[in-house]
């Protein structure tokens, strides 16, 4: 007997999973998180026409979902001034990725992305036997100029920009990142990840024209609209671009309940400003709370605050380990020198002064474990 004859790459590859879930660390500790502030989920939740909605759409549950997702694609292209030509959805950004993928590289295509940048982003990279190529960030900023000369150094066909960036969430102005596309190299495509556009200042978004073919975005609903776990994302970009993804996307992979909520959410702007406005309240809490214990909290765009801890990896991830231990799910960058730091998820009070609390005796016990 034998087992299934793999492919040469995917017996190359590792079984992994990017991100460890909170669950799994739950199931180990044998214990639930009293804080989830690890996963830059919008732990503020959806708006409540969007629940009303999904709970709606729950009894026609028996039917698929509208493979051409329209009335959610027009709802998008209407809220964008683009036409629908111009808009895919799909499940999530990190389907769109995959997708993406795909569509553009095979084994030894060249891709170009930040050293410590999305690590998901790499997941499909690998899955189909692309060639990763890194920059390191500069000033904690993801690097536009770096990876588009990075790209004409080796050729890439995709280039990976996250703007705002995780996991450090820092943000490059719209502008810049138009005036970086100058340095771009004919024949590569950019992927502007804008997954936490919603949460940044004014003039964030990148103001380039919705049909220009070296660019197309990613957006989602998983963000500041609070539904992470309904895997609901859309890509902006050419419409030939656009239409490609009908070569290789799953057309039921967007459930009804999912078109539903994301199309209510949409319409219902006062709960995102409601939310919008909770997430600067809680940055500024984190800030403050780093503050009191001698941490330095970094500026977000995001819905998560990235806290130097002033060290090396090894001390940030020693203070991680310890706030898991005490029950609060958080995470931390990588990357060397961004390893330095950990990141804490924007959330309620209640869950924040669990942080708050649990901080000054991990961080105690931290700097006395790496003094012994």
């Amino acid at each position: 007997m034998t087992g299934p004859r793999y492919t040469r790459l995917a017996q190359s590859l590792p079984a992994t999973v990017p991100f460890v879930g909170p669950e799994t660390q739950e199931r180990d500790r044998g214990t639930p998180f009293a804080a989830r502030l690890g996963a830059n989920e919008n732990i503020f939740g959806p708006s409540p026409h969007a629940t009303k909605a999904m709970q709606s759409a729950a009894g026609d549950i028996w039917m698929y979902g509208d493979p051409e997702n329209h009335d959610l694609r027009h709802a998008l292209a209407a809220h964008h001034s683009v036409s629908p030509a111009n808009i895919v959805v799909g499940e999530g950004i990190d389907g769109l990725l995959g997708y993406l993928v795909r569509l553009l590289i095979g084994p030894g295509d060249a891709v170009v992305t930040s050293h410590g940048a999305y690590p998901t982003f790499n997941y499909h990279v690998a899955g189909f036997g692309g060639a990763l190529h890194m920059v390191p960030y500069k000033d904690d900023h993801e690097d536009p100029v770096a990876l588009f000369s990075k790209a004409a150094e080796v050729g890439a066909k995709l280039i990976y920009l996250a703007n705002p960036d995780n996991p450090m969430g820092s943000w490059h102005s719209g502008r810049a990142i138009v005036d970086a596309l100058d340095h771009l190299p004919g024949n590569a495509l950019v992927l502007l990840d804008e997954a936490y556009v919603e949460c940044a200042p004014e003039g964030t978004a990148a103001p380039v024209d919705v049909n220009d073919p070296r660019i197309i975005r990613m957006r989602t609903f998983s963000k500041a609209y609070g539904m992470a776990g309904l895997r609901v994302g859309y890509a902006l970009g050419h419409p030939d671009l656009i239409s490609a993804f009908n070569k290789v996307r799953n057309h039921f992979g967007v459930s009804r309940i999912g078109q539903a909520g994301a199309l209510a959410a949409l319409a219902d702007e006062d709960w995102l400003g409601h939310v919008l406005g909770e997430i600067d309240g809680a940055r500024r809490r984190i800030t403050q709370i780093a503050q009191d214990n001698g941490l330095t909290a970094l500026p977000s765009a995001t819905n998560f605050v990235a806290i130097d801890c002033g060290r090396d990896g090894a001390f940030a991830k020693s203070i991680l380990d310890g706030l898991i231990a005490r029950g609060i799910f958080a995470r931390m960058p990588f990357a060397e020198p961004q390893n330095r730091c950990i990141r804490i998820s924007c959330g309620p009070d209640v869950v924040l002064e669990a942080f708050a609390d649990a901080l000054p005796d991990t961080l105690s016990e931290a700097v006395r474990d790496t003094a012994t």
